[in-house]
């Protein structure tokens, strides 16, 4: 299914429905600080009914990021609205906190997310809680702190309480030695961002967790990920969704990176879908905790030349950010994800045109 008009029609209507005509700010990155405040219990998180309690208990940390919105609708329709609880440190947007659960959570908290997860009866939880690669290089003690101690919280509740957890990594866990056309699940990693170093850590733990402790550890490579609903938010691979807002917001659009950035890129839908597949796939289907997914792959310039033919006036200028450009020169250009495609049945339903006759 071709994604740019697709994509570039969620994004107009967005945009025509914001009153601001700024479109819905959701920023993938989290600030997180210590917390001493405690979750007061909301009895509507436990009135759940008879059929509803088969269903996996869901927490989401990191809620208010470019994927856990989006993330928790879905696992909601699956699952029932009050199974799946949405958590982050800032106050969400009146559309999300009327969705359906949502609860402050501060990952850095060890007992604040544990009376959570005790309180709420979890029994899954998807770990969104992160700063991204560029962010991540502007401040690495945060980083740090976010993406690796929160990680450690994370795994050490999810064993003591026998939780399925989700961690997602990224192009980002690979480095400038990695094999990049095609990188394969199993190869060589040595990142050189605090964000791509903290994923290959999460990959490791949780690895580690699951051989020692038995922790469901599943965790998902994911490529730069294109999403009409949210706002860049720190990310090298940020221009495929600022091209969208700019091309129908202003006309022009000024990328960081050079037109011949070639990245593996994701539709959102894709991806929650993926993601929701691994976690309900048989445990004895995995033969791997960790597994690369992938779509498509393209380059800015050919990105802009699609989004060009439904928007023909947009104006394409390049200024490169050294710092991104130097991220984006030592992640992969494409990703084999045979083994997700062999193991649990992956596969994609958004490409560009040129590639829909893949998968």
């Amino acid at each position: 299914m071709p994604i740019v008009k697709n994509v570039s029609r969620a994004v107009s209507q967005l945009l025509q429905s914001s009153g601001c005509g700024c479109g819905i700010s959701i920023v993938p990155v989290r600030c997180i600080g210590v917390s001493p405040r405690q979750v007061a219990s909301d009895a509507s998180f436990h009135s759940v009914s008879f059929s509803e309690s088969d269903h996996p208990r869901v927490l989401i940390t990191g809620g208010l990021g470019q994927l856990g919105v989006g993330l928790a609708k879905l696992l909601r329709k699956r699952f029932g609205k009050n199974n799946v609880i949405l958590s982050d440190i800032r106050k969400p947007a009146d559309h999300v906190f009327y969705s359906g659960p949502f609860i402050y959570s501060d990952i850095l908290d060890y007992k604040n997310l544990r009376e959570i997860v005790v309180n709420n009866r979890i029994t899954w939880l998807f770990h969104y809680s992160a700063l991204l690669s560029a962010v991540g290089e502007a401040n690495v003690p945060l980083a740090r702190a976010v993406n690796i101690t929160g990680l450690h919280n994370v795994l050490d509740i999810a064993a003591e309480h026998n939780l399925r957890l989700f961690v997602p990594s990224t192009i980002g866990a690979f480095g400038p030695t990695s094999p990049r056309d095609p990188t394969p699940d199993l190869c060589i990693q040595r990142p050189r961002t605090i964000y791509g170093v903290s994923k290959v850590h999460a990959e490791l733990m949780g690895e580690y967790y699951h051989y020692r402790y038995g922790l469901d550890f599943r965790c998902l490579r994911y490529p730069g990920i294109i999403s009409a609903d949210s706002q860049p938010g720190g990310g090298t691979t940020d221009y495929a969704v600022q091209i969208f807002h700019d091309a129908i917001k202003t006309g022009k659009f000024q990328c960081n990176l050079k037109p011949d950035t070639r990245l593996p890129m994701m539709y959102i839908d894709d991806c929650l879908k993926a993601t929701l597949e691994v976690m309900e796939a048989p445990a004895e289907a995995l033969t791997m905790r960790t597994y690369n997914i992938s779509a498509m792959s393209f380059t800015p310039e050919e990105l802009a030349q699609e989004v060009q033919k439904h928007v023909p006036e947009l104006q394409v200028t390049y200024n490169v950010d050294e710092v991104r450009q130097a991220i984006a020169d030592s992640w992969p250009m494409n990703f084999d994800d045979s083994n997700a495609r062999r193991d649990w049945g992956w596969k994609h339903d958004y490409d560009l045109p040129e590639e829909e006759s893949r998968g």
